[in-house]
């Protein structure tokens, strides 16, 4: 099994785009600012930039998380070792992989696997630290609705792309 780099570098792009469209005024960004006691003067004088590249380097350290939840066949591969002992695996690992290695291997259930990681995940952290913060309950759902649909949208991809 090969690592698909587009599909994890095209996974970690669905962050911003999702985020363009969470956070636009229209949608929950207009309640968030209100939430985080922020204004849109403020928010443009950051540095997008940095913002925008650190969040997409992060999340394409997310997509390997992400890839090893919801494609089961890296387990696989790390029982012998990883993919550097693929030729040093006994020949059940190779009958094992032609019999199963594109087995779950769909949108359908990466999207399972990233909401599952979004719903027991993302979204007990985000409240965690949003209790501490003595944030409100729409702060809290506003960014753990914002993960599960992202890690959704991003285990569909990474599970999908074959």
């Amino acid at each position: 099994m090969e690592m698909n780099w587009i599909a994890l570098l095209v996974s970690a792009v669905s962050t911003l785009l999702i985020g363009f469209v969470w956070y636009h005024p229209k949608v929950f960004g207009t309640v968030w600012m209100k939430e985080t006691g922020l204004t849109p003067e403020e928010l443009a004088k950051g540095n997008m930039l940095k913002i925008f590249g650190l969040t997409y380097v992060f999340s394409v350290m997310i997509t390997f998380m992400v890839m090893s939840l919801s494609v089961h066949q890296s387990g696989a591969l790390g029982m012998i070792g990883g993919s550097t002992k693929i030729n040093e695996a006994l020949p059940s690992f190779t009958a094992f992989m032609n019999d199963y290695g594109t087995a779950f291997r769909t949108y359908k259930h990466g999207a399972l696997h990233g909401f599952i990681t979004g719903l027991f995940f993302a979204f007990p952290v985000i409240a965690i630290n949003g209790l501490f913060e003595r944030k409100s309950w729409k702060y809290i759902f506003i960014h753990a609705g914002y993960w599960i649909v992202t890690l959704t949208i991003m285990g569909c991809i990474i599970c999908g792309w074959v």
